[in-house]
């Protein structure tokens, strides 16, 4: 298997705030990070179905347009009631119409349509859920990893704390009494998704 070493690793992302996370996750294993928006690249379409497809979508676009190793994840928020939805539709369950106002993402009404859901199921729903994360590594030869997290936990209505973003305030991680939006920053990302798909990335590539 191809590891990546010290080399510069393309972040498939035009997010800011990704690219600052994952190349703090990586710098101690001596990893320059760049992002796909920094080199102009465009945002290919998620058109799989599943997360790790949409992942190895965005690591290959970026690596075949670069010319170097990138790195891409998808995640989003799976529901065991509602057959795992809305899982990689996580975001697009955030999107507003344009009746709903400005075109953006509003979370709330991507929580509230999980809860509205839920309660057509009546009281005894369950409500046991999961974070899942797929960080893919792909190289401009075609050769791929791909590694996944994931974070137990159960839902909560209403949301609770101001912490996180998207699904954060409605979720409890199992063990924990606090959802992730209450949980100090740096707690939560200790036991996130992330973090578990980023321990497994670290165990294979730089041990």
């Amino acid at each position: 298997m191809k590891r990546i070493g010290s080399e510069t690793l393309v972040i498939a992302t035009h997010n800011a705030g990704k690219l600052k996370e994952i190349s703090a996750l990586l710098a101690p294993h001596g990893v320059q990070c760049i992002s796909a928006g920094s080199l102009g690249l465009p945002e290919p379409a998620e058109t799989g179905e599943t997360f790790v497809a949409n992942a190895l979508i965005k690591a290959h676009a970026a690596a075949q347009a670069s010319g170097l190793p990138a790195l891409a994840d998808d995640s989003g928020l799976c529901v065991a009631a509602l057959g795992g939805r809305p899982g990689v539709y996580t975001a697009d369950w955030a999107e507003r119409q344009r009746f709903e106002g400005p075109p953006g993402r509003d979370w709330y009404l991507a929580m509230g349509k999980v809860e509205g859901l839920l309660a057509e199921q009546g009281v005894d729903a369950r409500r046991d859920c999961w974070f899942a994360c797929v960080l893919a590594v792909a190289w401009p030869d075609g050769e791929h990893a791909v590694y996944e997290g994931r974070a137990d936990g159960t839902l909560t209505w209403p949301p609770r704390g101001t912490l996180g973003f998207g699904y954060d305030p409605v979720f409890v991680p199992a063990g924990r009494s606090a959802t992730f939006a209450e949980l100090d920053p740096a707690e939560k990302h200790a036991i996130s998704h992330r973090a578990d798909a980023f321990a497994k990335l670290v165990a294979a590539q730089f041990t």
